[in-house]
């Protein structure tokens, strides 16, 4: 519903609203617009549009809608998880603890659905405190490219949004590793990254028209693919904990404007045109990115490629008006930081960080190089250090792509990697071993050259790892079970022998 309203109205009609209403208001030129007490007054003539997005969202559900757009219905499968339960609980004298674990996921996933508060947009009221309900990470098979009219979509939304002002709380909260990404959409993201190269003074420093910037975000929207995990929203994390790192770090006071622009600028391309497929398939399958870049680190080649193909173009260059000089030192940055996201390098990059770091030196620019590799290593990897309500439903993001990638490489008669086969990995088993040999001996390394980042990178994946663990040994638990039950319970299928009379009547059975 829109109405057309006066000044004095829209506060009468907002006041009205419900708590948990969602609104939205245009100005004359369409754009959207705060609702605030610093709104300033218009006329009969130029009403301000007021629209009602969704009225008391948290009591309605999504209905005959959400059935459709899913393709099942929500509560017929909890009918059955029930009817499942039954039976189990009869079969086995307890409920498994896999049971209560299914049942909490689908009463979470319920919620999700049925909130509609990450509809908000910038300038409405965003709810940041714990406990609030998320939108599902639950990924929808769609075309690997974007649409035209997607992206014309998002660009509209982003466009609209993008002279609203932050709040000093949203600012603030971006600078944390604790930001949840499930609060905002695609065009809100655009304008928080927007937010991150104003914040950190490079519009005024390195004279990016404000334009070029939305252009330059906008082309990088558009050539991420629409995949579980290496999308836009995985680009957005990355890119907000690099951000917040710098913040946490005060790197700021320790490196130029330059090194910083390289880093963010980095972690915001890192990932380009991906589509889901790693390194060792590429190779294996022989596919035209591993025979064009000579089967070295044929993704992160090409990933910078792309960049530069944006950055190529004028009107999304966010680097034209500096000098050639440095523009190739910026070239050169962001080339390193990309190919240092390469796993298969990881160990050297990181032995390279602990020769130096006794020594470290910030005026020297082979240590500072090094460590603008580590810092987007960490940041690229850096899911865990976020809270576990933000961080384990992108493990099941990831946990589907790897599985599409096993499923391929077993159709395609490729060598099938380990830690992708659905059939020997499960949840808790991925983490444990990738916390304890991978995160911690990076994220340990850089708390030690920055203790500061101990409490907000160390401590929440020490967390991260006790809660893997356990449900590991819960499964394990429930395995042996199992185990233990089909060996106690004889086949159903078995019949007893038929005993036939003897003469003298007797009885023999039969032998099956």
């Amino acid at each position: 519903m829109c109405v057309c309203v006066c000044h004095s109205d829209l506060f009468r009609a907002a006041a009205e609203a419900g708590p948990h209403d969602i609104l939205k208001l245009y100005n004359t030129k369409g754009n959207i617009i705060n609702i605030s007490p610093q709104l300033a007054p218009n006329s009969p003539h130029s009403c301000y549009k007021l629209e009602v997005v969704a009225a008391d969202c948290n009591s309605e559900l999504l209905g005959s809608d959400l059935v459709v757009a899913l393709g099942f219905d929500l509560s017929s499968m909890e009918k059955r998880l029930q009817s499942l339960e039954k039976r189990i609980l009869t079969e086995a004298a307890e409920t498994p603890v896999i049971v209560y674990e299914m049942k909490r996921q689908v009463e979470s996933f319920r919620e999700k659905l049925e909130s509609v508060e990450h509809l908000s947009w910038l300038g409405l009221f965003k709810d940041m405190s714990e406990g609030t309900h998320k939108p599902s990470p639950f990924y929808h098979k769609r075309t690997l490219r974007k649409t035209r009219e997607e992206c014309e979509h998002v660009r509209e939304k982003f466009l609209q949004m993008s002279p609203l002002e932050v709040s000093e709380e949203v600012r603030q909260y971006l600078k944390t590793p604790t930001f949840d990404n499930w609060q905002w959409e695609d065009a809100e993201i655009m304008v928080l990254l927007q937010v991150m190269y104003t914040d950190l003074d490079f519009i005024s420093t390195f004279n990016i028209e404000l334009d070029v910037l939305q252009q330059f975000l906008y082309e990088v929207y558009r050539r991420y693919n629409n995949i579980p995990f290496h999308n836009f929203k995985h680009c957005f994390c990355v890119t907000q904990m690099m951000y917040g790192l710098i913040w946490l770090t005060d790197l700021r006071s320790e490196m130029d404007s330059i090194d910083l622009l390289i880093m963010l600028t980095s972690a915001v391309c890192h990932d380009l045109d991906h589509t889901g497929y790693n390194n060792a398939y590429q190779i294996n399958a022989r596919t035209e990115l591993a025979l064009r870049y000579n089967d070295i680190s044929p993704l992160e080649n090409h990933h910078c490629a792309v960049a530069f193909e944006i950055l190529e173009k004028t009107e999304s260059n966010i680097f034209r008006n500096l000098s050639t000089e440095q523009f190739k030192r910026i070239r050169e940055g962001i080339i390193k930081c990309i190919l240092a996201t390469d796993m298969t390098r990881h160990t050297e990059i990181l032995n390279k960080f602990k020769a130096i770091l006794p020594v470290f030196d910030f005026s020297d620019k082979d240590h500072r190089d090094v460590l603008m590799m580590i810092m987007i290593k960490v940041s690229d990897i850096s899911n865990e250090a976020r809270p576990m309500d933000v961080a384990e439903p992108w493990l099941d993001c990831l946990l589907q792509e790897f599985f599409n990638q096993s499923d391929m490489e077993k159709l395609e008669g490729l060598p099938v990697t380990p830690f992708m086969d659905r059939d020997k990995v499960t949840k808790p088993s991925s983490q444990t071993g990738f916390i304890r040999f991978v995160l911690f001996p990076l994220f340990t390394e850089l708390a030690n050259l920055f203790p500061c980042l101990e409490q907000h990178i160390i401590d929440p994946v020490q967390k991260a790892l006790d809660y893997y663990t356990e449900m590991e040994k819960a499964l394990e638990r429930e395995k042996q079970n199992w185990t233990q039950s089909e060996k106690m319970v004889k086949p159903s299928n078995l019949k007893e022998p038929e005993a036939h009379p003897e003469p003298g009547g007797m009885t023999k059975p039969v032998n099956l």
